[in-house]
């Protein structure tokens, strides 16, 4: 789409000249609106997925108050694509489901709601000798975040646009935690940031007791659905987490969700379908270049990845497209002789994975965030919530395991919506790591049959020695192996054990399993349901570049 187009088709929604109301909700390629003098056809990719009469985002009715907000804390002169729809229905108190590509502002659709919202005399849980001594209390908008490093940077951002807004995790001390807390209940901050872990602490839920929360967002919202790429048993925690904050108007947030996913997401938020409103812009990202190179070993995907640390389509001729690159591995031991390799070809690079201690990750991070480094060799977690405009070339050293973990993954490239690279080096041989990981991350019946009576008979063994004693009886067959840290996840959420983690987990508050851990025929479903994303992944492999824009529409928007 050139500069004219793109301007004109926003400029058209700004005015007010919508597109017919029968229109299908995948609005077509192209169309011509009559209201103009004279009749210009308009390139609607930028709106695909879009519901037109709640995209229109006229002057007339667009809420001059989030406008003035969005300019005073954000210096943005007007909102972009679903973005002011979806301000106007939560402020509304209405519920939103939000999928809009990575760099596509998900996060001001609630900030700004949460900037909007007035003081309120919310004296719940306050003595009556108290009361008189308290003003009003601004309303709280309460963000479910998956990560610590990942809401950190988030409210980092904020704080340094003079936004009242903190965050609650196990990164605080306790002295820290505790005048937070106070500062909260007091009345402190519009904005708080938490995991849905936190909901476990009865001093954290007692806090919150005290503050109207009237906004709940729900970011990454795909950890919520056993269908996501990245299904966190804790997220499932959240229709439970709405109810004991009263049900507060929610808004949930992803880059990527297909149909089956956000049907679920809406079942686990504990919303009907018909009472969330879908805001759904599309996947495209014109300005990134998917390639995918098949390769037959290492020393291909090496010679590759030295080509494009020098390909002058990525950095210019001149080397006058300065950015960053990251290079995806998914296992840690692969990375580590990648990097060695580099070294030896005096490449630059700093690496980020879980062997590394938070802190040093926190200082990798940083390296490649400043500009002092412009390539970092990573593992999957490095990247959520980077924002970093400038990341010229996303490579994948090795397969993803979904298509949504490979789409979220290369959305962090070009930001700033210039030209961008994501290159794909496809060996066959890594779908057997891939196979792998989903078998050690999906326990079967027998092993939950298994731990639960580890539990039962060796409970004193298990809290003398630990997890690592567990693993060994139960045969753990590589450090990849996550089926006992599923199980025990799963098993706290149905209550069958006190906690997720040691010492509770090895306190058993159920005499027998529950019947859906006992289900064989279930559990196997969840691993066809993992093998068909990957198998997703072969398809795409296949898939002729001018086509794979078109597949991947498909795949994500059903």
């Amino acid at each position: 789409m050139s500069v004219l187009t793109r301007f004109l088709a926003r400029e058209l929604v700004v005015q007010g000249y919508a597109p017919p109301r029968n229109l299908p909700k995948l609005c077509p390629a192209s169309l011509v609106w009559p209201p103009l003098r004279t009749r210009v056809r308009v390139d609607l990719g930028l709106f695909r997925g879009c519901n037109w009469e709640r995209c229109r985002c006229d002057r007339e009715n667009m809420s001059l108050d989030a406008l003035s907000t969005l300019r005073e804390y954000f210096q943005y002169d007007s909102f972009r694509g679903c973005q002011a729809a979806v301000i106007d229905r939560v402020s509304s108190g209405k519920h939103a489901m939000v999928v809009m590509p990575t760099g596509g502002g998900k996060s001001l659709c609630f900030q700004i709601p949460a900037l909007m919202t007035p003081a309120v005399d919310d004296v719940r849980g306050v003595s009556p000798d108290r009361r008189a001594g308290e003003g009003p209390k601004p309303g709280l908008t309460l963000v479910l975040s998956p990560l610590v490093a990942l809401m950190q940077d988030q409210v980092d951002a904020l704080v340094r646009r003079g936004i009242d807004a903190t965050l609650i995790n196990s990164s605080l001390d306790r002295d820290t935690r505790i005048a937070r807390q106070a500062e909260l209940a007091a009345g402190k901050y519009r904005l708080l940031y938490v995991t849905p872990e936190r909901f476990r602490k009865p001093e954290f839920t007692e806090m919150l007791s005290r503050r109207e929360v009237r906004l709940l967002a729900v970011d990454e919202a795909h950890c919520v659905s056993q269908w996501g790429h990245d299904f966190r048993p804790d997220y499932s925690r959240i229709a439970d987490i709405r109810a004991s904050i009263g049900n507060p108007t929610t808004i949930a947030l992803t880059a990527t969700a297909t149909a089956e996913c956000r049907q679920d997401i809406y079942r686990q938020l504990g919303i009907d379908e018909g009472d969330i409103e879908l805001f759904h812009e599309g996947i495209e990202r014109p300005n990134l270049s998917i390639d995918i190179e098949p390769v037959m070993d290492e020393d291909e995907k090496l010679e590759q990845i030295l080509e494009s640390v020098e390909d002058p389509e990525v950095w210019g001729e001149q080397r006058d497209r300065p950015g960053g690159m990251i290079v995806y591995f998914s296992l840690i031991k692969t990375l580590m002789r990648f990097s060695e390799q580099m070294t030896r070809r005096g490449i630059d690079h700093v690496t980020y994975h879980g062997d590394l201690s938070r802190k040093a990750r926190r200082r990798m991070q940083n390296e490649f965030m400043s500009g002092n480094v412009d390539t970092v060799l990573a593992t999957p977690a490095f990247g959520m919530g980077i924002d970093k405009e400038d990341i010229r070339l996303i490579v994948h050293a090795e397969t993803p395991g979904s298509i949504e973990s490979y789409y979220q993954e290369i959305g962090r490239a070009g930001r700033d919506g210039k030209p961008s690279r994501c290159l794909w080096l496809y060996d066959q041989a890594d779908l057997m790591t891939q196979m792998q990981f989903i078998n050690w991350a999906n326990p079967d019946a027998n092993f939950y049959d298994s731990l639960m009576h580890t539990l039962k008979e060796h409970g004193d063994r298990c809290r003398a020695f630990g997890m690592e004693w567990i693993n060994r009886h139960l045969q753990r067959v590589s450090p990849h192996d996550h089926r006992l840290e599923t199980a025990i996840a799963m098993m706290d959420r149905l209550g069958v054990v006190a906690g997720p983690r040691p010492p509770e987990c090895f306190e058993l508050l159920a005499e027998e399993l529950p019947e859906s851990l006992r289900d064989e025929e279930r559990l196997e479903e969840k691993i066809r349901r993992d093998q068909q994303r990957l198998y997703g992944m072969v398809q795409l492999a296949k898939t002729p570049k001018e086509e794979r824009q078109a597949f991947l529409n498909t795949y994500f928007m059903g």
